[in-house]
């Protein structure tokens, strides 16, 4: 497998909240936060080039990478048989979602990693129905492997809640021959909504699977939530690789039963951002999810390049 761009040095930085910003910025109905729906149409995909437009434009100003993933989140069996997708039309939505970012590359833009992104079987805030590692490798695949054949250059798995599913999608992109990337959700205690810690969770992913990861990553939760579930100087902290933030501090029952945006604090953000660099030092990649867009990852950016300036 080919090195990974942002893991050669280097500050690459992601999109916001795809989902959220499509809703509540755009006025966009997306059932079940399925982005991937928007693809099967022209008017769809300009929409999310327009999205993801913010961003190139953003790491070309600042000079860094950018890490973009497709908006294939929910685009697996379970979901997207509630959308009316065949197994057919779920891989040509994945096909085309990888093309689509892919095509965002120019010879004069920033570096552009292309991620398939892959979501979890079940609710990115519960882990009340779960897999055994054997049976989330089977049912990923598809989709991986899609992945793989379309040209990504990594998959990132996103908001994930227990541990077997992690060890199932990387077993799934190691039999596909493509380097993944673990994110895992934290409650505001820090720990997963299955109440295993981050440092249980991240310890028994590399132990099952060999470290098959090319790293970890933290996404769907405020940094004070992050907080708590680092203890400093721990060497499993250095297989975390990036960090994809909430803007709000709710916790994640608060934030499903909300009807409107809580946007935060940009400059607020990133001034936390800043304030966890130091005990993370295998970050190389920050953005941001639910709540966040192009004004809190220009803050990321700058506070997280400042603090290790």
């Amino acid at each position: 497998m080919a090195p990974l761009p942002q893991l050669e040095g280097g500050l690459f930085i992601t999109d916001g909240g795809m989902e959220t910003t499509l809703i509540f910025h755009h006025g966009v109905d997306l059932p079940h936060f399925a982005s991937f729906d928007l693809l099967k149409d022209d008017a769809g995909r300009e929409l999310l080039r327009d999205y993801y437009a913010s961003y190139v434009e953003l790491a070309r100003e600042r000079g860094v990478g950018l890490l973009l993933d497709t908006p294939t989140w929910r685009a697996n069996r379970d979901w997207g048989e509630r959308l009316g997708y065949s197994e057919e039309g779920l891989e040509q939505a994945n096909r085309a979602g990888v093309e689509l970012v892919a095509g965002l590359r120019s010879d004069d833009g920033p570096a552009i990693v292309v991620s398939g992104c892959v979501g979890p079987r079940g609710d990115g805030y519960q882990a009340s129905s779960r897999m055994t590692a054997g049976e989330a490798e089977r049912y990923h695949m598809p989709q991986v492997a899609t992945f793989a054949a379309s040209g990504a250059d990594l998959v990132s798995a996103l908001t994930l809640t227990y541990a077997d599913e992690a060890i199932g999608i990387v077993g799934a992109a190691s039999s596909a021959g493509i380097p993944v990337c673990i994110s895992f959700t934290v409650e505001t205690d820090g720990s997963l909504p299955s109440s295993e810690s981050l440092r249980d969770a991240i310890e028994r992913v590399d132990a099952e699977t060999d470290g098959g990861a090319a790293y970890f990553m933290v996404n769907c939760a405020h940094p004070t939530h992050i907080a708590d579930a680092l203890e400093a100087g721990e060497p499993w902290i250095d297989r975390i690789g990036g960090l994809r933030a909430n803007a709000s501090t709710k916790s994640h029952a608060e934030l499903d039963a909300s009807d409107e945006l809580d946007d935060g604090d940009p400059a607020d953000l990133g001034a936390w951002y800043a304030s966890l660099r130091p005990r993370l030092p295998g970050v190389s990649v920050v953005g941001g999810c639910c709540g966040t867009d192009h004004r809190h990852i220009g803050a990321i950016c700058d506070a997280w390049t400042a603090a290790g300036a």
